[in-house]
């Protein structure tokens, strides 16, 4: 059985139409927040009023990993640790439905998110609570030691083979 620690999410995202001239549709990644069962199992539509709509996705996973430790750590280091939202788009089969925005994964490792920005996908940040980020900080002490930094002796030093 799986032993490491993880928390559950609920992430609520919104399609506005028409946020400026160029686009007919805007995304945004609006809320990540505990989960603790309240929110029920399945997706939904909180509100859509022709102009703003709202969904609900509740029940996401964020696992802890050891090897993840070190984007923990820069992710509390940049001064306002943040939730990582992957996102895409669902397109509709009517060509004239809008798409509905849904999260994929949500972490708080820098480079997963980086990784994922590597990839062409969209992510997006939020503020991370208070209590949330106490806990990830006490995961990074007991589990992330940064490696020692080695001087590096320069070229100038070394044989001409050597460099």
């Amino acid at each position: 059985m799986d032993q490491r620690p993880r928390l559950t999410v609920a992430v609520r995202m919104e399609r506005r139409r028409q946020p400026n001239q160029w686009e007919d549709w805007g995304f945004r990644v609006a809320e990540v927040v505990l989960d603790e069962g309240g929110f029920g199992t399945e997706p939904r539509l909180l509100r859509d009023d022709g102009d703003t709509a709202q969904w609900l996705y509740p029940g996401l996973q964020v696992a802890l990993y050891r090897d993840e430790a070190e984007g923990y750590y820069l992710n509390l280091s940049s001064g306002q640790a943040v939730w990582f939202v992957t996102w895409r788009l669902d397109e509709r089969p009517d060509a004239t439905d809008p798409p509905v925005p849904r999260p994929e994964i949500v972490t708080v490792s820098y480079h997963e998110a980086g990784r994922w920005l590597d990839a062409q996908e969209r992510v997006d940040n939020l503020p991370m609570p208070d209590e949330v980020r106490a806990g990830l900080q006490a995961y990074v002490d007991e589990h992330y030691r940064p490696e020692p930094k080695r001087r590096a002796r320069p070229a100038s030093f070394r044989n001409p083979e050597q460099r």
